[in-house]
């Protein structure tokens, strides 16, 4: 058996389709144009090329773009005053502070002061509150893309079997909450879980979001599984460039899951595309509209 591969780039494309129609729609028929403002703090270069992503995406889908970058020695008092701005900004309905941050600048503080109605990376403790509690509520872009991906595969996933490998605020953890609000049963497991070959094998769905390269290999997995690999790890090619692999065996898994995502081309391709979705429901819910149809 080989596993289907999972087009993580078609999926984000027909994505960004669905958005750019439902904003032309609000356009027309409400005179609301969303808007996502970036904030990017020094010069990750890593960082500056996501948000150039971001930037062009957020363009071509008809939304409103609002860069922000400031110099790596920024104070903490300024950049929290330039999230009051935004916040109070009624063009702007979306706020992403691109992270990492310097450690001259608390991440938490600054993530607190962004209004969670504005909140498109879902970190907001009221956000990630309102998830855990099976609310509605803005969701973290890459979970929301892991189960987007999910679903190209299996119409339900009710009743299945899931793990989530990683416990991180960012994806781990907000992955569980969404599998379970999909009626999933959910292990969440990491690095020091004991057994983890064997917690594996029981799983219909398996995420692998522990941030360690190949760590997840092809005789851990149940035959016919669904496998999501959202790590993004280079590794060194002696005489040549890097070479960029996920959290998962690729080519073990290829010979026993039933679906599997790519590195690259996988779960990657659905970030922005999700930010841009989070982008249009906070636009909407802002201006007391029904939620949009994506």
């Amino acid at each position: 058996m080989t596993a289907r591969i999972i087009d993580g780039k078609a999926i984000a494309a027909e994505l960004r389709a669905r958005v750019a129609d439902e904003v032309a729609r609000v356009k027309r028929d409400h005179q609301l144009t969303p808007g996502l403002a970036v904030v990017l703090v020094g010069h990750d270069p890593a960082s500056e090329v996501y948000v150039r992503s971001k930037h062009t995406q957020t363009q071509a889908a008809g939304m409103a773009s609002f860069e922000h970058k400031l110099p790596e020695d920024v104070s903490q008092a300024d950049l929290l005053a330039l999230i009051a701005r935004l916040n109070r900004d009624p063009m702007v309905h979306g706020i992403l502070v691109q992270l990492p941050l310097p450690k001259s600048l608390h991440t938490e503080t600054i993530i607190n002061a962004i209004d969670p109605a504005k909140d498109v990376d879902g970190l907001h403790p009221n956000n990630a509150g309102r998830l855990a509690g099976g609310l509605a509520a803005l969701s973290p872009c890459t979970p929301l893309g892991c189960i987007i991906l999910t679903k190209s595969v299996h119409a339900s996933l009710e009743g299945m079997n899931a793990i989530v490998i990683g416990r991180s605020n960012l994806v781990g953890r907000p992955l569980v909450q969404l599998l379970l609000n999909e009626n999933a049963t959910v292990t969440i497991a990491h690095s020091r879980s004991r057994d983890l070959p064997k917690l594996c094998a029981q799983a219909d769905l398996v995420y692998a979001a522990v941030g360690r390269p190949e760590m997840v290999r092809g005789d851990w997995l149940k035959p016919g599984a669904t496998v999501i690999d959202v790590g993004i790890n280079r590794i060194p090619v002696p005489g040549g460039k890097p070479k960029l692999v996920g959290d998962v065996a690729f080519q073990e898994a290829l010979n026993v899951a039933g679906a599997i995502t790519p590195v690259p081309g996988g779960v990657g391709q659905m970030t922005v595309a999700c930010l841009l979705v989070n982008t249009l429901r906070a636009a909407c819910a802002i201006a007391g509209l029904p939620a949009p149809a994506v």
